[in-house]
């Protein structure tokens, strides 16, 4: 798709960094079909109604490469990644509910 170009940890991160579709497909060396196909499945969910004005920010582009790298190493498709990726989120969840409840019991 072209030349990779290294993105900053602290631009991934941003919360405010909005990317179009086709950048985040740049951005992420990926086709926009893939894309269109995440947010269809749920994986991803872009602010603006159609595909010409979606905006995505950092971390969706991190959880695109998670998607990504999920289908990849585990060769699933995309509703068992959205799937996957619903439990793991989950299971983030959990794991901050424990750590709240466990300083608050040890401090």
């Amino acid at each position: 798709m072209g030349e990779k170009r290294l993105i900053p940890i602290a631009e991934i991160l941003d919360e405010n960094l909005t990317l179009s579709l086709a950048e985040l497909a740049q951005r992420g060396s990926v086709h926009i079909e893939i894309i269109i196909e995440l947010v269809q499945e749920g994986v991803l969910e872009p602010q603006g109604e159609e595909p010409e004005q979606w905006r995505f920010s950092g971390p969706d582009l991190i959880r695109m490469r998670r998607a990504l790298n999920l289908q990849r190493d585990l060769e699933i498709n995309v509703p068992g990644i959205a799937l996957a990726l619903e439990l793991l989120d989950e299971l983030d969840e959990l794991r901050t509910k424990i750590e709240r409840l466990e300083r608050g019991l040890f401090e």
